[in-house]
């Protein structure tokens, strides 16, 4: 592998016209979201001065995320996926102009304000499965890992940028300019999804059924839906569980007060250079991706991926020097979107397209509740011993789960990203499918 093909990995921006435009929409819309974060943390902030209400913005966005997200999944399995991000991505827009009035008019009522983000959510909810399916729909098999590569170094940098931006535009000019930019930033991710092809469901089969072997050449009982298809594909469960192993096991954000208190004498600038040294270990691998998306075992890079995860915490729960401590936040970054990305490359190019739509919505699901507990988890945990405990049992334990995953499951160990010249499983399998399909 030449140094070249080390670096970021940009094969999908030249080989597809519509995926480009989409990821430029999306690094906009990614952008405009950081901001108007930023934006509603101060005005809500300036209209109560009450941490219960900041709190409540969390509960606005992420009820809606978890009740809306399943059924994101079988509407992206029913309806043309286009047209419904279309409609989701338009909603958004609408909730984003309503921002934008609320503030140019004086608004002095959170509710409004929340009530317009849970909106937003909702929108962002129902679409998201969707267009999860998209790289795997515009790109080869062999580039989906980079495109989604692509996606990750944007919301790595836009995680960056954004705060810092939206801060600027607050102080400089208010409320209604850093909304009026984030709408804009969704005008922009719209456009792009107006330009994208039709992608409509797979033909109706008979019951929507999916074949399945009892391993001695028999017929089992067909699997429906996404979490069926889940537990029914051992590449597919292994790579949840090993997400869900990391999140649920060593999820360390709720516990950084807690360690920049006992070690950094609770000085914020050094709570914020935790949070921005994951960032910062996930852009920097996210711009040398070109190294891991090119390795065709991308279920092993998976799995070493999450260990990577978990002892880098556990050596953060150990670490004295501030740079160790930022060092470790960095690789356990770095790793995080190693994971990610190989998960998500694997999970779309293994589940056929017909279920791809509710899949993406348990992924979504579990991307958004697993760290959220992980944080509870972690939190109760060092609230009865300690948080370097915490960390150090947490980072342990999520790399012991990550290895009994990887003995038990020998399919996501042997897994191979197809290469340019061959068809995913999920590919075969739908062709299989169609062919069983009622012509009536």
């Amino acid at each position: 592998m030449t140094w070249r093909e080390r670096l970021m990995d940009v094969r999908p921006l030249r080989s597809s016209r519509p995926f480009r435009e989409l990821w430029l929409g999306s690094s906009l819309g990614s952008l405009g979201h950081q901001i108007a974060t930023v934006a509603v943390l101060a005005q809500v902030w300036e209209l109560t001065h009450s941490p219960l209400w900041t709190g409540a913005i969390g509960l606005a966005s992420g009820v809606p995320l978890m009740l809306l997200g399943l059924v994101g999944g079988s509407l992206a399995d029913a309806l043309d996926r286009r047209a419904l991000v279309r409609v989701t991505t338009a909603g958004q827009l609408v909730m984003g102009a309503g921002l934008v009035a609320q503030a140019a008019a004086g608004n002095r009522s959170v509710l409004l304000l929340l009530a317009l983000i849970a909106a937003e959510s909702g929108c962002s909810a129902l679409g998201a499965p969707a267009r999860r399916t998209f790289p795997v729909r515009l790109l080869p098999a062999d580039q989906v890992a980079a495109g989604l590569a692509l996606q990750n170094v944007v919301f790595q940098a836009s995680m960056l940028v954004g705060p810092a931006l939206g801060g600027v535009l607050l102080a400089q000019w208010g409320y209604s300019v850093a909304y009026t930019v984030q709408a804009l930033a969704e005008a922009a991710s719209l456009i792009a999804v107006i330009r994208l092809p039709a992608m409509p469901a797979m033909p109706a089969l008979k019951g929507d059924d999916l074949p399945a072997s009892d391993g001695r050449g028999g017929r089992r009982r067909p699997a429906q839906g996404g979490w069926r298809i889940i537990l029914r594909r051992p590449t597919l469960w292994g790579s949840f569980a090993t997400d869900l192993a990391a999140t649920l096991l060593a999820m360390p954000i709720a516990l950084f007060p807690l360690i920049n208190e006992a070690r950094f004498d609770g000085n914020p600038r050094t709570l914020g250079l935790f949070l921005s040294s994951i960032a910062v270990g996930g852009l920097g691998a996210g711009l040398f991706s070109g190294t891991v998306t090119r390795l065709r075992r991308s279920g092993v890079v998976q799995l070493a991926a999450a260990a990577v995860w978990g002892l880098a915490l556990a050596a953060f729960g150990l670490a004295g020097p501030l740079w160790l401590a930022l060092g470790c936040l960095a690789i356990s970054g770095a790793a995080d979107t190693v994971s990610v990305v190989t998960r998500g490359a694997l999970v779309q190019l293994e589940t056929p397209d017909r279920y791809r739509g509710r899949v993406a919505s348990v992924e979504h699901v579990i991307g958004s509740a697993g760290p959220q507990v992980g944080n509870f988890r972690g939190g109760l945990l060092a609230s009865v011993t300690s948080a370097p405990v915490a960390l150090l049992v947490g980072g342990l334990t999520a790399t012991l789960a990550v290895v009994a995953v990887a003995l038990v499951n020998r399919p996501l160990r042997d897994y191979r990203t197809p290469s340019e010249l061959e068809e995913p499983p999920s590919a075969t399998l739908d062709q299989a499918m169609a062919a069983t399909a009622d012509p009536g």
